[in-house]
């Protein structure tokens, strides 16, 4: 049994994770920004017993270490952490250059960069901390995106802040590996999470599904099934990668 803190864990892609660790028999700690109703309902859902659901703005960052302390008291420790919270793409984060004022502009690059890149930042320097501090080893997973690689004209904070993480992540693959802690990222494309259904089922969804060959969008599951592999004793020596999770809608070279 090991202790798992999902960020941004109350939906979604999130939701799946813990409850992928759940069924594997982990105490997972589900963190959520502000709905802590969807967060409840996770916890709900998950087997098991043990689990704990902790609120915290991750754009804070004494919030960011508190929802860490908060874990550790309630799990009895940290040895998992998936960094999955972000501020997601939107109507309301929608920021292409032509479209936007200057005050608009910059209070989105700070809420994205804040959220999915700092946030990650600190939670990810708590955790390994607390790794170190006990000798033990760990692991580390960030949910990055597509679109580090293939750029997003109308969300380029977003964009940016996931190539951002990617890096951080590599970085950090080097730096904790001395103490047995390995980091990883997955880059999902196009995942058909609840805050998408509206998208998919308008004439849009066939464009969207079109991306990829397979003629379908990705599962929050199958972001799941990733991430507990990367995390597994069995996935060290792929410390340091970003997976590609786009079903073949974009190809890095």
């Amino acid at each position: 049994m090991r202790r798992v803190l999902v960020t941004g864990a109350s939906r979604g892609i999130g939701r799946a994770v813990a409850t992928v660790f759940a069924e594997n028999g982990d105490r997972v700690a589900v963190h959520y920004g502000r709905d802590a109703d969807a967060a409840e309902r996770t916890r709900a859902r998950l087997p098991g017993t043990g689990h704990a659901v902790i609120a915290g703005d991750l754009g804070d960052p004494a919030a960011a270490q508190q929802v860490v302390e908060t874990a550790i008291h309630a799990l009895g420790g940290i040895d998992v952490l998936v960094n999955n919270a972000a501020v997601a793409t939107s109507p309301a984060t929608r920021h292409a250059v032509a479209e936007v004022d200057y005050a608009q502009w910059q209070q989105i690059w700070r809420q994205m960069t804040d959220v999915n890149l700092l946030g990650a930042v600190h939670v990810t320097y708590a955790v390994a901390k607390h790794l170190i501090d006990r000798g033990a080893p760990g692991s580390i997973v960030n949910i990055g995106s597509r679109g580090a690689f293939r750029g997003e004209p109308e969300f380029p904070a977003y964009a940016a802040s996931k190539a951002a993480l990617h890096a951080f992540g590599q970085s950090m693959a080097v730096a904790l590996a001395p103490h047995g802690i390995a980091v990883s990222s997955v880059a999902p494309g196009f995942i058909g999470t609840e805050r998408q259904e509206a998208k998919l089922a308008s004439e849009a969804g066939d464009a969207v599904r079109a991306q990829s060959p397979f003629g379908r969008v990705g599962t929050p599951e199958e972001v799941a099934a990733a991430v507990r592999y990367l995390a597994s004793s069995e996935a060290v020596w792929a410390s340091g990668t970003v997976l590609d999770l786009n079903g073949a809608s974009y190809l890095r070279t």
